[in-house]
């Protein structure tokens, strides 16, 4: 009788470790994956995302280095450079819509738009001086 306890209590011991094991490994293969709203929400080289999101829509974030009437050129926080092709469609905000005039270089952006053959990028949408993933506002005086 004793023995039989003691076998049960170990079978209960075991069989609890071996599913709470399971339950762990289920739950790592469960964790959310969000690719393919805006890539994986990771930034990296300056675009956000891994892979191509719905549309050809690529988003890209960094630094204008050079400007005129119909693009921008981006540095990317990898030194590398996207070419921004800019409409008359082109949204251009900071805290309002501005106009391309206000594309200069220096300013920080970050581009909304579709992915070309060649790698540049129509811009939908830019913003001036956005924040980053992880970064903070300052604070404001009161």
């Amino acid at each position: 009788m004793k023995d039989n306890s003691l076998i049960t209590t170990l079978l209960i011991v075991v069989f609890t470790g071996v599913g709470f094991y399971g339950g762990i490994k289920y739950q790592q293969s469960q964790r959310g994956n969000f690719s393919g709203q805006l890539g994986d929400g990771t930034v990296r080289n300056g675009k956000v995302g891994t892979g191509t999101p719905r549309g050809g829509f690529r988003p890209v974030a960094g630094e204008i280095i050079s400007a005129d009437n119909k693009s921008i050129t981006v540095k990317l926080q990898d030194n590398s450079s996207k070419i921004i092709l800019i409409n008359d469609k082109t949204q251009i905000n900071k805290t309002e819509t501005v106009n391309k005039s206000e594309l200069k270089i220096g300013e920080k952006v970050s581009v909304f738009g579709s992915e070309n053959t060649d790698g540049s990028v129509t811009a939908q949408n830019v913003q001036l001086n956005p924040i980053q993933i992880g970064q903070q506002q300052p604070p404001t005086d009161k």
